[in-house]
């Protein structure tokens, strides 16, 4: 491997990493100076119980714990100025975020308005946000977005029907409490789809123009966990083995992307996603095999390195994208994921409006190979 002597920044979060780092919320949301702490969730992490016991937590130490859990998957513009509308009229001082990507995505953007002022969708793009949030401590409850230690902030712009990239070294939270244990209550297709979503983080971060030395080590080790633990997580949800290779694969693809930056699944998949509102995850899985075959060519080295963290081997008279890509397609197939991207609500003549928003997108800026908008579209044929 060629050695990298151009110059990178790497920055992530503090961290605390380990079963029962969700204990130590109230503790550091102290030394943060909050005393009335918004907390961000949504219903079902409510249900299961772990937004209870955050605010319990930070009861324990003094703080006011105000919720805001009116959140749904792929968190929306709208969600967020209603929580900046709370954190402002319940006089709040910092944020605590409990849940997966679309919790934590939505507090980033609550945190972004309630510092910089304006429309969360006036902060679109890189390095658009001029001033810190307010302390953000976030607490993931899923193996997969790595929101937790990530610069990105996704949302859907509900009138465009589409998803906004924020990407900024402002959104980084102050704080990750990053728990295997909140993971042991994530259904089945939850585990899957997040699954996938930190391997498809850890692939495009590999073979993304801005890889580095620094975030090529977390994501092919990121690589390697997935593909040892997802099935088994899914299996066995609450084997803490399992669920400990997934949470740290995630924090490790996190890392990987939020430096390296992503490519065009993800490019497409918040197009498709802000379309028709479906899993961030599944839409990644349903297309990271058809962008692999179009990039393979610009980055085969890297593509054969991510073939073997996985243990494909290429069979004799088999090219080895094609291995890869069959072997991806095995692995989505056997955690569940069957689909194609012809699911309801999307129809075959919106393959260029898809395409048009996802040349867009700041995630294509660092895919290996540079698109055309005509060749969007045949990816997007392709999976469909």
């Amino acid at each position: 491997m060629a050695v990298d002597t151009l110059l990178r920044k790497f920055l992530i979060p503090e961290m605390i990493y380990g079963n029962g780092a969700h204990q130590l919320t109230g503790q550091y949301a102290g030394r943060f100076g909050i005393s009335n702490a918004l907390v961000v969730s949504d219903p079902g992490v409510v249900e299961v119980g772990w937004t209870g016991r955050i605010m319990e937590n930070l009861a324990l130490a003094g703080i006011t714990a105000v919720p805001f859990t009116e959140i749904t998957p792929n968190p929306k513009d709208h969600e967020v100025m209603a929580g900046v509308e709370r954190y402002h009229t319940a006089g709040c001082d910092g944020i605590v975020a409990v849940g997966g990507g679309s919790p934590m995505d939505c507090a980033k953007g609550i945190g972004i308005v309630c510092s910089n002022g304006g429309h969360i969708l006036d902060y679109e793009g890189v390095d658009q946000v001029p001033m810190a949030m307010p302390p953000l401590i976030c607490i993931p409850s899923t193996a997969g977005s790595a929101a937790d230690v990530s610069q990105f902030a996704i949302i859907t712009d509900t009138a465009d029907r589409r998803k906004v990239a924020i990407i900024s070294k402002s959104v980084v939270p102050d704080l990750a409490l990053i728990d295997p244990l909140l993971t042991t209550t994530m259904p089945a297709e939850l585990t899957a789809c997040t699954g996938m979503d930190a391997l498809v983080h850890a692939i495009e971060a590999y073979v993304s123009n801005a890889s580095s030395s620094f975030t090529d080590l977390h994501a092919l080790h990121a690589i390697r966990l997935v593909t040892r633990h997802l099935a088994e997580a899914i299996e066995k949800p609450a084997s803490l083995e399992a669920r400990n290779g997934m949470m740290l694969a995630s924090t490790q693809a996190g890392m990987a992307f939020s430096n390296a930056s992503l490519g065009a699944v993800h490019a497409m998949a918040h197009s498709l996603g802000g379309l028709i509102d479906s899993p961030h995850g599944e839409c990644n899985a349903q297309l990271l095999e058809h962008v692999i075959a179009y990039n393979y060519g610009s980055a085969a080295e890297r593509y054969q390195e991510v073939s073997h963290a996985m243990g494909i081997d290429c069979p004799a008279g088999q090219d080895s994208c094609t291995a890869l890509t069959a072997g991806i397609r095995t692995l989505r197939m056997s955690i569940g994921i069957t689909s194609t991207i012809a699911a309801p609500g999307i129809h075959y003549e919106q393959i260029p409006l898809l395409a048009e928003k996802a040349m867009l997108d700041a995630c294509m800026v660092t895919n290996p190979r540079r698109p055309t908008q005509k060749d969007i579209e045949k990816i997007y044929a392709a999976a469909f």
